[in-house]
């Protein structure tokens, strides 16, 4: 039960996380004006790494450490709940997406 509840927590942070940066690149040209050189590039892959870290973390950073702690079976598990989580936020947002 405490994986589940893990599980969901961490796949809400990365929605939450994943809406934040959906919203600021979607109003990337309101916030900061228009880039007309390499520093919005530069930008944009600064927020892609920067991202693949904070999701990273949410995602697998737990599991690693109770792995690491030889609590195989509760890290696989909180991973598998973590990625059922994930997908059914997805889907909702896909359903959401197929519904306007």
């Amino acid at each position: 039960m405490e994986n589940i509840k893990r599980a969901i927590i961490n796949s809400l942070g990365v929605f939450i996380y994943v809406a934040i940066v959906a919203f600021v690149m979607n109003n990337a040209e309101k916030i900061f004006g228009k880039m007309d050189s390499v520093i919005g590039a530069v930008g944009f892959l600064m927020i892609f790494v920067l991202s693949a870290g904070v999701v990273g973390t949410l995602i697998i950073g737990k599991p690693i450490m109770l792995y690491i702690d030889n609590k195989k079976k509760e890290a696989v598990s909180l991973l598998i709940w973590t990625l059922i989580c994930l997908a059914f936020i997805t889907l909702i947002v896909l359903l959401y997406l197929g519904l306007k």
